[in-house]
């Protein structure tokens, strides 16, 4: 675990935002307000939070039980909420090995509730930032075998990334790091389904000075370029092997901008 703790209150921070949508406790006002600004445009942005964190948790599901992985990388893990990845991993497969990275320094303040690993496996953090792949990768080093698969989780985060980030070179660069048998889990904002209001959310982050790059769905499958798709490929969150679900709920009323997929690098 490295990095020092240093949090900016002043300015909302997306992993902030997200827990507050999530119903957790460790956000600040600032992140507050810009989720009721959403809320107040979207009422049903709170669930569309909570979708993405299912999405989450169905795919962990498939990995460590039908796919076979037992090691994974989480980079944008975010505020833990439980269930969190390597719960659900080391509940189907105790000798599961998980990395997380996030670069809210706040995610630091708690990787301690991140760490609690079966004995059998071994659960760690890494404070860093997606664009330093290179740093990502040699932490991750230290507790993943690179040799061995390793299943790459970008959920709801390269959308917080601007094309002059370079995004999907990013992806493919954390990809090369990883052998054959590895997967790609990412999820991503899409204008596609109701741009008004995707357009609306993407005004409120700018002047909170946040970055939000939604992506159209060929967008999207740029980032599987060269990989093997696990069906059903590129789609809606909720339309993602919703047979894994457990304690989900339904919103009819939800719009779900979200696309979300899972491919197998070959």
């Amino acid at each position: 675990m490295t990095g020092a703790v240093r949090i900016d209150t002043s300015t909302p921070h997306p992993a902030r935002v997200y827990d507050w949508f999530l119903g957790g406790k460790d956000n600040y006002p600032v992140d507050e307000e810009l989720g009721r600004q959403i809320m107040g445009v979207d009422g049903t942005a709170r669930h569309v939070a909570r979708t993405n964190r299912w999405f989450m948790q169905r795919v962990t599901r498939w990995l460590a039980g039908a796919g076979g992985v037992r090691q994974f990388l989480d980079i944008g893990t975010g505020i833990p909420t439980e269930p969190n990845l390597h719960q659900i991993a080391q509940g189907i497969a105790p000798e599961s090995r998980v990395v997380y990275t996030d670069n809210d320094p706040i995610v630091l303040k708690h990787a301690e509730a991140l760490l609690h690993s079966t004995p059998e496996g071994a659960t760690a953090y890494v404070q860093a930032d997606v664009r330093e792949p290179g740093r990502i990768v040699k932490e991750a080093r230290q507790t993943l075998d690179l040799t061995r698969p390793v299943a790459l989780f970008l959920v709801a985060l390269t959308h917080f990334l601007g094309e002059e980030d370079d995004p999907h070179a990013l992806v493919a660069g954390l990809v090369d790091a990883l052998p054959s048998g590895s997967y790609l889990v990412l999820s991503q904002l899409t204008a596609d389904f109701d741009p008004e209001a995707v357009a609306r959310g993407v005004e409120m982050y700018r002047a909170g000075g946040v970055t939000l790059a939604p992506r159209s769905r060929a967008e999207i499958a740029r980032f599987f370029e060269g990989l093997e798709p696990v069906e059903p490929g590129v789609v809606r969150l909720t339309d993602w092997h919703p047979e894994l679900a457990v304690g989900e709920t339904v919103d009819e009323r939800a719009v779900v901008s979200l696309y979300g997929a899972v491919a197998r690098k070959p």
